[in-house]
């Protein structure tokens, strides 16, 4: 395969070949499990299941900082899902999202389990539950999830077309790299543009847009996703430079970065959290000053 190679679609299409790329073991048109497996259950009334993908990261961030604002109630079980290894597809995780992709969590605070599955979904879950990160007022309200779900509809552009076809991809197509630079760069260019005149994504409060947004963009323009900062020139989006620096300060924003995270510098890895005890001082220092 090549990117001058013609390619005429059949009249129906079959799944009969491998596709190749990082994900084409795990990668089929099917819904459903692939093998019996039970979720684990910890002591603490939210159990998270994920991977610090930044999907993942937009809920442990928001776990920190429930609890750094003194929601004690918030405490949570976050266990590893190595998607790689196909553990989404396990009995147990698809009775929590049919839909096999992380994250998911079952909030067991009540009297009968809920299970929420779509980061945003959780977001707004958690956000109501608590009273915290989401005003309650219009129109800040509305400017808050109108860009929770500008994230939601954008980023699957940012990862799913131009991080697949950049990092991913097993050929490098110059169609389709140009067509998803060149939405990803006015992604960037929305952001910087109304960030210019905001403190945060909903004026001057953090909020759950903020927390959804960061990990895709503010990833993006620290040099964290699909290594392509310098490809994307991101130095030119100095307001959501700005704006990614300022999150990034956030104590729990750190903390909910590192967990289930299994790639990058080991000292910034937290591979399942079940207690505040298990961020190491020492650890959070050297990912500070990552």
């Amino acid at each position: 395969m090549s990117d001058s190679t013609e390619y005429t679609p059949p009249k129906i299409w079959t799944w009969n070949k491998p596709n190749g790329g990082e994900f084409a073991s795990i990668n089929r048109p099917i819904a459903g499990p692939t093998h019996d497996k039970e979720l684990p259950v910890g002591k603490h009334p939210f159990q998270l299941y994920s991977l610090a993908t930044p999907n993942g990261q937009k809920v442990t961030i928001m776990f920190e900082e429930l609890l750094a604002a003194g929601h004690s109630q918030a405490e949570y079980d976050a266990w590893l899902i190595r998607i790689g290894q196909g553990d989404q597809f396990g009995s147990g995780f698809v009775e929590v999202n049919p839909n096999s992709k992380i994250p998911a969590l079952m909030d067991l605070s009540g009297k009968e389990p809920i299970r929420i599955f779509e980061s945003g979904a959780i977001l707004m879950h958690l956000a109501e539950k608590f009273g915290a990160f989401l005003p309650t007022a219009q129109p800040a309200r509305a400017e808050a999830l109108s860009w929770l779900f500008w994230q939601m509809g954008s980023a699957p552009f940012l990862g799913g077309g131009f991080g697949h076809f950049f990092a991913y991809a097993p050929v490098k197509i110059e169609y389709a790299i140009d067509r998803y630079a060149m939405e990803t760069k006015r992604q960037l260019d929305v952001l910087d543009r109304h960030l210019a005149d905001h403190e945060y994504m909903a004026g001057s409060e953090y909020t759950i847009a903020d927390i959804a947004i960061w990990p895709w963009y503010g990833g993006m323009v620290k040099g964290w996703n699909y290594g392509a900062a310098e490809f994307l020139s991101v130095q030119e989006y100095k307001n959501v430079l700005r704006w990614a620096d300022r999150i990034y300060a956030r104590p729990a924003v750190k903390r909910g970065r590192m967990v289930n995270r299994t790639s990058g510098n080991p000292a910034g890895q937290l591979h399942e959290r079940h207690d505040a005890s298990d961020f190491d001082t020492n650890t959070q220092d050297k990912v500070a000053a990552e």
